[in-house]
């Protein structure tokens, strides 16, 4: 893609919220834009919602994003166009990542050199893809091409690995050199039991595992929480990172989880934000997945594996075979596919 323009002194990207999935699949376009404009000043905009980027993975993004703003009201009410949002300050360059129209016409009312986004064809965009141009399907891969029309060059879409040294200083104690440690991520975002494989699959997945000599590791969620006591009943020999931090009084969070999975040889996971937290330290990963649509968001892990219920005649997660996902996760512990 073309049409590049001067460099911007200053840039905003425009999202409705970001949720720590939603924030770690956006990882590469934020160090994309940065790669690429270096000394600009890039304004964050959450306008429908919180963002983590302020706040638990705020370390992601320092150095990266100067200036975070969320829940700030902007994109939702026609009344918008009356006026200019965020008082009318000014932006060499506007990003906007989404494509509800009546969001993307209120972002226009933004004064901007230059305006690019894909809603409605790329009708209000400054700068458009060649004819022929098919939106790809994955998030992660939209935005990034939304970088490409912006600045007029090729971005990859490379696996951004995250580190943070505190974390990983506390993940080494949690997790000792001298073991072959296995994850398993049983929860499912926001509570939507319909997308979680049945914990009692998790159980005797973890079974076979310390049978051959690995440590089991449950990473378990505030929400999932009370499972400890059952699961370390059913599985002795696992191990629960998370509550054992907690227990200290300390407060676990998602640089601990990344942390935690960079020690693991592989992992399995439900569609969830604590599956892109594990895929985020680069584990190979096998994951599950049922009534959602895999293709937009599949996690960013080091290899990954997908299974679909589909694939097995339902779109509930109980389809799932025990021994199809076991077979999936020994290929990833062998070093194949």
């Amino acid at each position: 893609m073309t049409g590049a323009s001067a460099s911007p002194a200053t840039v905003l990207v425009y999202v409705g919220l970001d949720l720590v999935g939603d924030a770690l699949m956006k990882m590469p376009f934020v160090v994309a834009l940065r790669e690429i404009y270096p000394r600009a000043r890039i304004t964050w905009l959450a306008g429908k919602g919180r963002t983590v980027f302020k706040r638990e993975l705020a370390p992601l993004v320092e150095g990266r994003i100067d200036e975070v703003i969320e829940s700030a009201g902007i994109g939702s009410d026609w009344r918008e166009l009356l006026r200019r949002p965020l008082d009318g300050r000014r932006f060499d360059l506007v990003i906007d990542t989404q494509r509800r129209l009546l969001t993307t016409l209120i972002l226009r009312r933004i004064p901007a050199g230059r305006f690019v986004s894909g809603a409605a064809g790329f009708l209000l965009s400054d700068a458009r893809p060649p004819p022929g141009y098919r939106r790809p399907a994955t998030m992660i891969r939209q935005i990034l091409d939304l970088v490409e029309l912006a600045s007029g060059r090729k971005v990859d879409e490379a696996h951004v690995r995250m580190h943070d040294d505190a974390s990983a200083a506390t993940a080494a104690l949690l997790l000792p050199d001298g073991h072959e440690h296995v994850g398993f991520v049983p929860g499912s975002s926001a509570g939507r039991a319909n997308k979680r494989w049945p914990l009692e699959r998790y159980v005797e997945l973890a079974r076979r595992q310390a049978a051959r000599g690995r440590v089991p590791v449950f990473v378990l969620g505030p929400e999932e929480a009370g499972w400890h006591d059952g699961l370390a009943r059913d599985v002795p020999q696992a191990r629960f990172p998370l509550q054992e931090l907690a227990a200290t009084g300390q407060r676990p969070g998602p640089l601990l989880t990344i942390a935690l999975a960079s020690r693991m040889r592989a992992a399995v996971s439900n569609d969830s934000g604590g599956g892109h937290l594990v895929a985020a330290g680069g584990v190979p990963l096998v994951s599950l997945w049922g009534p959602s649509v895999m293709k937009k968001a599949p996690p960013q892990a080091g290899r990954l594996v997908t299974i679909l219920a589909r694939d097995h005649g339902s779109t509930s997660m109980d389809a799932i075979p025990l021994d199809r996902v076991d077979d999936a996760l020994e290929g990833l512990l062998a070093g194949g596919d």
